[in-house]
């Protein structure tokens, strides 16, 4: 059932961000926050804040950030609902779960039956497999033969399906169990024919998938004689349990191991995971023969940043290592390619040899995939120039995925050596790339100007990527800040009445920024930035001011992401002195820190206005453009004056 949307926000708003933290890590306090080795990654002196204030934690090292939920999801991998289950626990705050619609009650209903006859399933062939003779002499001998263990073969619920005569063993056990024919089919474990339903697997050795839970949500089947209408392997169709792009074969068993050793072994099939978990190398997992999705590597990502893929020497495989890693390298993890000799895959080759050589293998054979593909591809273009300046290209295109600007640094100076190439060289490339998916992700709702693109990856570079950010993209962000930090706070604002002497009032930030903003159409052009503000301008409509736990706690994690760093870098409203604001109280202060944010924005985008009108009142030829555009220009020429002047005064009385 459904957590209400108000237990959620109680659940939220009662988690208290040290304490929750405190359980998992030790803290010491530091004025108002504390400190402590950051529990996301490796270091020797501490850079993990927690912010009573804000109910937040950042760790400045690593970048990870958000409210006590979001720990528990990163730290302990919960689903939103169970941090949230596990919050309610610890602070005594009951569940009422809502009662699900009749539609949901339907869906949910056709799920748990299709979860129960895979189970039905699964121990339908497991049982086959070890008790009927032709399981034991067919499917249990073709496992022994290539040489796996008992043990793996229950670990792994490995079975065996019937190859009877009318290929319908399985259906005929299901339906005398009271299995409908529409929800095998459904499922697909039975296909219907022309003379009615057929088991899809007949006469294969059956691999279960598991969920990440454990539960049985598809099955692959590997057929055992040489017959070229059939494929070899046989996977279950998608259905409302499963979804191939979302599923990795032998997770479950794995998930534990990668989170341990910070690493995710990524194989091709069934059994190479089994042979790599046979021998004790249990952080593996498999796309099971299709190409690698966004959704497996978020996945994985669940449980470790790093990715090491493992493949076929032959040629198959070392170009398949080039599939889907750009992917990889565009979630922010790393990627190292181990490319097998020739005549071995992972199953052989974790037969043929020890533990200990496998292990050492992977490590000293283990290449940054930019080492590896700038390699592979120079080898492939040999001495041809054409082919070499295709090389650059793609290898810089890899880089440009790349979110971290530090990385981006690196691999351009390891590229500049291994290509032999100027570093300025690439880095022009590199900024082109940049500038171009700027210009196409800018201005489109659907799309989110990413904070790691704003770095050019060189300082030398007369143009960068941050030139190419739309006028008073940091200044919105000030404001942005400004509107989390102290949206409920009460200031007094200016204002002429109808008979144009000044009015003093009291009013929000936040009623302070938005409207004023509103009044003169500068509305925010950056996604997030302007979802923030629709919220606040939402709940000033509504009569309220949404606090920072709105923004933290957001289902949008991009609202969360940017609330979270925002607030875990605070102004110091002891600070304004530097920028010739010199106050006495603190209203004062943050009246000031406010207007000059503002004057500061409109300024900029004035700015771009009147050259914008300038551009176009040079190419006019027609007297009646170039009156109308003149008269645009000195409007914008006084308002840019007038704020200019306000900047100018923004002081304390």
């Amino acid at each position: 059932m459904a957590i209400p949307r108000e237990t959620v926000e109680q659940i939220l708003q009662t988690a208290r961000i040290e304490e929750v933290v405190g359980e998992f890590v030790t803290l010491k306090k530091s004025g108002a926050r504390y400190l402590g080795l950051c529990p996301f990654h490796n270091e020797k002196t501490p850079s993990f804040t927690v912010s009573p204030t804000h109910n937040i934690y950042k760790c400045f090292g690593c970048g990870k950030v958000g409210d006590p939920a979001k720990f528990l999801m990163e730290y302990e991998h919960y689903t939103f609902p169970e941090a949230l289950r596990y919050l309610a626990k610890k602070y005594n705050i009951t569940i009422e779960e809502e009662q699900p619609t009749p539609e949901e009650l339907m869906q949910r209903d056709l799920r748990e039956k299709m979860f129960n006859i895979n189970e039905f399933a699964d121990k339908y062939f497991v049982d086959t497999l070890w008790n009927t003779e032709e399981g034991r002499t067919i499917g249990l001998e073709y496992f022994r033969e290539r040489g796996y263990l008992n043990p793996i073969i229950e670990k792994f619920h490995l079975g065996y399906n019937p190859d009877s005569a009318h290929w319908d063993a399985f259906t005929e056990h299901a339906k005398k169990n009271g299995y409908s024919e529409e929800l095998l089919e459904q499922i697909g474990l039975s296909i219907k024919g022309s003379k009615g339903l057929y088991d899809r697997y007949h006469g294969r050795v059956m691999f279960p998938i598991h969920s990440l839970t454990g539960r049985v949500i598809g099955f692959g089947g590997r057929i055992l004689v040489n017959d070229k209408k059939s494929p070899k392997y046989q996977n279950s169709p998608e259905s409302e349990i499963y979804d191939k792009k979302q599923t990795l074969y032998g997770i479950y068993f794995a998930k534990n191991a990668i989170a341990k050793q910070d690493e995710c072994i990524l194989v091709e099939g069934y059994f190479d995971v089994l042979r790599m978990h046979q021998i004790g190398i249990e952080n593996v997992v498999a796309s099971s023969g299709t190409s690698l999705t966004m959704e497996q590597i978020r996945l994985v990502k669940r449980y470790t940043k790093n990715i090491t893929m493992l493949y076929d020497g032959d040629a198959a495989g070392i170009h398949a290592a080039l599939r889907g890693t750009d992917m990889i390298l565009s979630e922010g993890m790393n990627v190292r390619v181990v490319v097998l000799p020739p005549e071995h895959d992972p199953d052989t080759f974790a037969k043929e040899f020890s533990v200990e050589y496998v292990s050492n293998y992977l490590k000293e054979n283990a290449k940054d995939f930019i080492r590896f593909k700038t390699e592979l591809l120079l080898k492939d273009a040999e001495n041809d120039p054409i082919k070499r300046g295709q090389v650059i290209r793609d290898i810089v295109e890899t880089i440009s995925v790349i979110p971290d600007s530090i990385f981006r640094i690196t691999y351009v100076k390891e590229c500049s050596r291994l290509l032999d190439m100027p570093e300025q060289t690439l880095t022009n490339e590199l900024n082109k790339i940049l500038r171009a998916k700027l210009k196409k992700t800018l201005g489109i709702d659907d799309n989110v100007v990413p904070e790691t693109d704003t770095t050019t990856v060189s300082p030398k570079q007369e143009e960068t990527v941050e030139d190419q950010l739309p006028a008073g993209y940091y200044q919105e962000r000030e404001l942005v800040k400004l509107l989390l930090m102290y949206g409920k706070e009460m200031i007094t604002d200016e204002r002429l009445d109808e008979n144009g002497e000044k009015v003093y009032e009291q009013v929000s930030v936040a009623q302070l920024i938005v409207d004023d903003l509103k009044m003169d159409d500068f509305l925010f052009t950056n996604v997030v930035n302007r979802k923030i503000f629709d919220i606040f301008d939402q709940a000033i409509d509504a009569g309220y001011i949404p606090d920072d736990q709105v923004f933290v706690s957001h289902e949008d994690e991009t609202i969360a992401q940017l609330a979270a760093d925002l607030l875990s870098t605070p102004y110091k409203l002891d600070q304004w002195e530097k920028y010739g604001i010199f106050v006495k109280r603190e209203e004062d202060v943050l009246r000031a820190m406010v207007l000059s944010s503002l004057y500061r924005y409109k300024d900029l985008i004035i700015e771009e206005r009147r050259k914008a009108v300038e551009e176009e009142l040079k190419a006019a030829t027609d007297p009646a453009d170039q009156f109308i555009l003149l008269k645009q220009k000195m409007g914008l020429d006084a308002l840019r004056k007038q704020i200019n002047k306000e900047l100018g005064i923004v002081i304390a009385k």
